[in-house]
Formats: structure tokens, C-alpha cells, sequence
């Protein structure tokens, strides 16, 4: 109720956070401008993403040819413990030729959700389920030459599986439990060849855990 002629705290709040929330929204409307699809030229399959290469408008105006990785998606877990650990993975990427650190992460089946593919993934990946989970945002980790997103969440009250989840033949993983500050050391310490998806993932959870 508007007592003479002012708004009470309530109301100046409640107004407040609605056009809050509808600036966020313009705001992401106008940073999302899609390219016009013209033709495909050629296309190239694998076992999980295809890479295409169309004729498109950009919404500059520009036309022209452009290849691109096509990916169903991705979730990725940044699993804690209850006594406050870190669970990781190091695994092996053949396409770098080297171990590096990750977190359970996995491409999106057809017709899967991302919060069932993760679920899915952390048992296979690091043998472990989780009762609490917290999304964390969405990731795109390289806009220049694919449209893939990484869905981030975060995995807590976890349970150690009395079982083995067996995943991929292909995949080469060791699971690490690692105190955060250990972590955080060895992603600053330059050691480390960096997993872009990992860091930003870890700071993500970082800023949510440090709000409770």
C-alpha cells in the first residue's frame, strides 16, 4: 500500500529486485545475436561431435564460409567431501600428450540432461555418488571454433560406491583427494599444464561455497 504518496521498505524492495532481474534479462538478450544459417558445404562425423563447415550471415552483416566444432554438450562435478576434500582426476588427453588434472566431466548422451549425465559420469569417473547437488553456471570453453557448453555443478555430500563403475575402455584416469589448498597450489604454482574447464569450474565453486 502506498502511504502518502510513498512507497513502504517492502514495496521499494520488491520493485527493486523485479527490475533487477528484468535488466539481467535484457541484458542477456542483447548479448546473444545468432548468425543466419545459409548452406552446409561439407560435414565430417566422429564418434560424439561432427565438424561442419556452413555459409552463414553474421549479425554484422558479414557473409562468408566458417567451420566449426558441432558438440552435444557437456556436464562437469566439482565433487567435495564431507570432511571438506577435493576429489579430482588426473587423466590422460591424447590429443596433448600428457596426464592432466580434471574433474569428472563427460559429453551429454542423446536426450540425457546434464544433471543425469554428471550423476552418471562421477560414479564412472571417480567412483563416487553425491546427495547434494548445486549448478554453477555454464562454461563455453572454446566459442572460437566450436559451440560446445560445459554445464558446471557443484557435488557434495558424497558417498564412496562399494562397487566398481566401469567407464570408457579408453579412458585412463587415477583419482586424487586433495586438501583445496593443495590445490589451489598446484594450479598457481606453473607446473601444472592447466585444464581451462577445471579452473575455471574450481573458482566457480570457490565464490559459491564461500557465500554459505
Amino acid at each position: 500500500m502506498i502511504q502518502n504518496g510513498l512507497l513502504n521498505d517492502l514495496q521499494y524492495q520488491k520493485i527493486t529486485v523485479k527490475l533487477i532481474l528484468y535488466l539481467k534479462i535484457m541484458c542477456n538478450k542483447n548479448l546473444i545475436k545468432r548468425s543466419i544459417f545459409k548452406e552446409k558445404i561439407s560435414e565430417l562425423k566422429s564418434k560424439k561431435f561432427s565438424f561442419e563447415i556452413n555459409r552463414i550471415e553474421l549479425p554484422n552483416g558479414h557473409e562468408g564460409e566458417y567451420g566449426y566444432i558441432k558438440h552435444p554438450g557437456a556436464a562437469l562435478a566439482v565433487p567435495i567431501t564431507k570432511d571438506n576434500k577435493v576429489i579430482i582426476l588426473r587423466q590422460y588427453r591424447f590429443a596433448v600428450s600428457r596426464y592432466l588434472l580434471e574433474f569428472p566431466a563427460g559429453t551429454l548422451e542423446i536426450g540425457e540432461t546434464p544433471i543425469n549425465s554428471i550423476k552418471r559420469e562421477i560414479q564412472e569417473e571417480a567412483g563416487f555418488s553425491a546427495n547434494k547437488w548445486d549448478e554453477l553456471g555454464t562454461l563455453v570453453p572454446a566459442p572460437g571454433y566450436a559451440d560446445e557448453e560445459i554445464y558446471l555443478f557443484l557435488a557434495r555430500d558424497l558417498s564412496k560406491l562399494n562397487y566398481e563403475v566401469r567407464g570408457d575402455l579408453d579412458e585412463d584416469i587415477e583419482v586424487l583427494i586433495l586438501d583445496p589448498d593443495k590445490l589451489d597450489n598446484l594450479i598457481s604454482s606453473g607446473d601444472e599444464i592447466l585444464d581451462a574447464k577445471t579452473v575455471t569450474a574450481w573458482f566457480r565453486a570457490k565464490q559459491f561455497l564461500d557465500k554459505l
